[in-house]
């Protein structure tokens, strides 16, 4: 029998419908629009996901009622102590289930835990080695329009013209000629497993601190699907969303001795009071993450994402470095005759929803898509070809035809619901 890779088990009452509906019939009618929403389309989003029933309770419990600024033992605020070991348990758990020294669980997002990981390593005006935005690099790594690319000198390395993989040599160069204090590594639409060795190597030739934005794999090192940053960097950052399953939030791990710099960029310098129902709600997900079954989930991830791209490939797109290792598939949709622009649109159009990405060395955008929620869903690689097959019909149909690729879209969801009951 095989295991499951769904959520585990929970009461599907994870949310009192009914008393929302009476109290504000309005927003009762956005949150249940959206949970209908995202189950009769195909969320291949690559940063989303399904939480369980259990993180969803944790998220609308009481704990959001509490004001607790400070850590574990040191808050400003009083009535802290079962909030304390809700935290408490968040970062054993994290630490157990990533081998880390230290992990700090109150970062909001992905972004403002590479913000803290900034503040605790760098100066304003330090350079910082990071993948180039248009290669798959995140606003974080130096975008001018944020805090990163407006605080700090930011170069940015690419990939191979013909495979599409980072170039190692090309990192090598710079981070020779420009002696950054950080090197990044990270992207948010590269398909492969960087080369954390060959990056550590790199930073201590140059005495550069290495920082993994390891946002988008975290769920599958989890899992045991994708090799793990954490012996390699000095700082790894991540959400706990995505692939990882849990609530929208960020963390940071660390060895001992940055712990306390770490911390104190979060809370007080970059972030004010935690927020203790997404921490519990984090607890649970990495909770789930430890079980057996959430590393056969992580493994299906990528077995699906496998197939998938080179159902997409044999459909016509060409898909970027050939293929993936992780959850994240990138192609261009231009040998369809479309955009990646175009070709969003018309994907949702017929309920299959994903984002644009740039194309390295290429004109235009492509398209971004992910299998961590269809796998949670239920989904594997025998209904891959089909989701492959849909996305050239969605291209391609118009009118009548469009309605009814939109019709089996509808089907195929409704076959394995994010939500039983």
């Amino acid at each position: 029998m095989p295991v499951s890779t769904a959520p585990p088990a929970a009461p599907t009452a994870y949310a009192d419908f009914d008393a929302l509906r009476r109290h504000d019939p309005e927003i009762a009618e956005v949150v249940l629009g959206e949970l209908g929403r995202q189950s009769d389309s195909l969320q291949l989003i690559a940063a989303e996901n399904f939480t369980s029933p259990a993180v969803l309770a944790a998220l609308g419990s009481p704990l959001a009622n509490k004001y607790a600024e400070g850590y574990p033992g040191a808050r400003h605020h009083g009535g802290c102590e079962l909030v304390d070991a809700a935290e408490r348990m968040a970062v054993e758990r994290a630490t157990t289930l990533f081998g880390a020294e230290h992990a700090n669980v109150q970062s909001h997002s992905g972004s403002s835990a590479v913000l803290a990981a900034y503040a605790a390593l760098l100066k304003p005006g330090d350079t910082v080695l990071a993948m180039g935005l248009p290669y798959g690099g995140h606003l974080t790594h130096g975008s001018p329009a944020n805090f990163s690319g407006r605080w700090f000198d930011f170069v940015g390395y690419g990939v191979e013209a013909e495979s599409g993989l980072i170039d190692y040599d090309q990192v090598y160069t710079l981070a020779r000629q420009h002696r950054p204090k950080a090197i990044v590594c990270g992207s948010i639409s590269y398909p492969r497993h960087p080369d954390y060795a060959v990056f550590r190597e790199i930073a201590d030739d140059v005495g550069a601190y290495l920082i993994v934005d390891a946002a988008h794999p975290m769920g599958l090192i989890a899992g045991g699907a994708a090799p793990s940053p954490v012996p390699y960097a000095d700082v790894v950052c991540a959400t706990t969303h995505k692939v990882l399953r849990g609530p929208r939030g960020g963390m940071i791990l660390c060895g001992s001795e940055l712990a306390e710099r770490i911390d104190r960029a979060v809370f007080p310098f970059t972030q004010g009071g935690a927020q203790m129902h997404t921490i519990a709600a984090k607890a649970v997900a990495f909770g789930e993450a430890a079980a057996p079954a959430f590393a056969a989930y992580a493994h299906q991830v990528v077995a699906n994402a496998r197939v998938l791209a080179d159902e997409l490939e044999a459909e016509g797109f060409a898909v970027l470095t050939g293929g993936t290792d992780t959850h994240l598939i990138s192609a261009d949709p231009a040998p369809l005759g479309v955009d990646g622009k175009a070709a969003r649109g018309r994907l949702a159009a017929a309920g299959l929803v994903l984002d644009t990405c740039a194309l390295p060395y290429g004109d235009g955008r492509g398209i971004r898509l992910g299998t961590a929620a269809i796998t949670t869903q239920g989904m594997g690689e025998a209904e891959m070809p089909r989701v492959a097959a849909l996305f050239t019909a969605a291209m391609r149909e118009e009118g009548e035809g469009a309605r009814k690729v939109r019709a089996e879209v509808r089907a195929l969801a409704g076959r394995f619901p994010p939500y039983p009951g």
